[in-house]
């Protein structure tokens, strides 16, 4: 007796033709959001916001942010152009004629589609967040060392808005800081100091720079009760202890989400199981989608996929912000979109099958 094979060679076909597809477009997506997001980070850098050797670090989290974020898209957009490819090229006239039905498309599709969505998942709720918070902890360091990063060898330069001006004769290899001066400005007096060598240490409550072998002078500019203090080694602070990081919402793991009634904090758990719930219905949606006339051409669904996802995005964005306002339920938002875009994927499934089609089922279903 023959037994049919669970994976035939047309699912392979298939799901080879949707990973290829899905891989290119995703890169393109991936490479172009990426890129325009990137300009504002080179210009912080250029800035001293950023330190340049951050910036591949922050390259790599932002690509992985924004991989998570296009998997709905890029996944609606494979199926809509591979299955529409087919529909051109009479391929799907071929399957049909070999016994091949649109469970067929269904099943091969989401051989596909279900290990990207729970990929999609994992990222949206697990890896993301990882990389808002480097995000925020780079960033949050380069603020902390943008001024520091400015001073340069042979050049007064500015730090604390004004209040102190360093002049730093010569940098070596190791750190040390040779023929330093410092101006200080607290309170309406004036400190001067200079040494022969210099190094900048992070110490338990802040930031110091330690002189060797120099002098200080503090005063009020116009008066003569100024003082000279020579030392061996003097350290002044010249940033305090950082507070502690607070991470925004995208950066706050799913335990923290969950804990507490905070509505934002729901909002945000709601936002990325959107991700892989987006991802799987969109998928459903596009294969019946995906039907041209043979003169259509690959790209003549693709413009009814851009209002449908065009219209998902918006909902999606309307729910949640009725939910932070406390128009409506967290349920009702939970569900509503999801719900409406199932509604519309049965439809346009029973439109493609016809109705007789859905009677049938329903009254085979009825008769066991």
């Amino acid at each position: 007796m023959y037994k049919r094979k669970w994976v035939t060679v047309l699912d392979k076909l298939i799901v080879y033709e949707l990973l290829k597809t899905l891989i290119s477009v995703l890169l393109v997506l991936v490479v172009i959001i990426v890129s325009r997001g990137f300009i504002r980070i080179l210009d912080q850098a250029i800035a001293g916001m950023i330190s340049n050797d951050s910036l591949l670090s922050i390259l790599g989290y932002k690509t992985i942010i924004t991989t998570a974020e296009l998997f709905p898209p890029a996944l609606f957009m494979t199926v809509l152009m591979v299955l529409g490819r087919m529909y051109r090229d009479q391929e799907m006239s071929a399957i049909a004629s070999a016994g091949g039905g649109l469970m067929t498309l269904y099943k091969a599709v989401f051989f596909m589609a279900f290990p990207v969505v729970i990929l999609g998942g994992i990222l949206s709720l697990y890896i993301t967040p990882w990389a808002e918070s480097q995000v925020d902890l780079v960033m949050k360091q380069g603020e902390e060392s943008a001024d520091m990063r400015s001073i340069t060898a042979g050049k007064f330069t500015q730090y604390r808005k004004g209040d102190l001006v360093f002049y730093i004769e010569r940098v070596t290899e190791d750190g040390m800081l040779h023929n330093v001066f410092l101006q200080n400005n607290q309170h309406g007096s004036v400190g001067v100091i200079s040494s022969q060598k210099a190094i900048i240490k992070d110490l338990e409550d802040g930031r110091y720079i330690i002189f060797s072998k120099g002098e200080q002078i503090t005063g009020r500019p116009g008066q003569l009760d100024y003082i000279i203090e020579k030392f061996d080694e003097y350290a002044f602070r010249i940033e305090a202890k950082a507070a502690a990081l607070k991470f925004n919402r995208h950066a706050l793991t799913v335990d923290t989400l969950l804990d507490g009634d905070i509505v934002l904090n729901k909002t945000e758990l709601l936002r990325r199981i959107s991700i892989p719930m987006g991802a799987l219905l969109l998928t459903f949606i596009g294969i019946p989608i995906a039907q041209i006339s043979p003169r259509g051409g690959v790209y003549g669904n693709m413009f009814m996929g851009f209002l449908i996802y065009f219209s998902y995005g918006n909902l999606l964005r309307i729910s949640q912000s009725w939910i932070e306002n406390n128009t409506i339920p967290l349920w009702v938002g939970a569900a509503m979109v999801n719900v409406i875009l199932m509604v519309f994927g049965t439809i346009l499934l029973v439109r493609l099958c016809g109705w007789q089609w859905l009677f049938s089922i329903i009254k085979a279903r009825v008769a066991k």
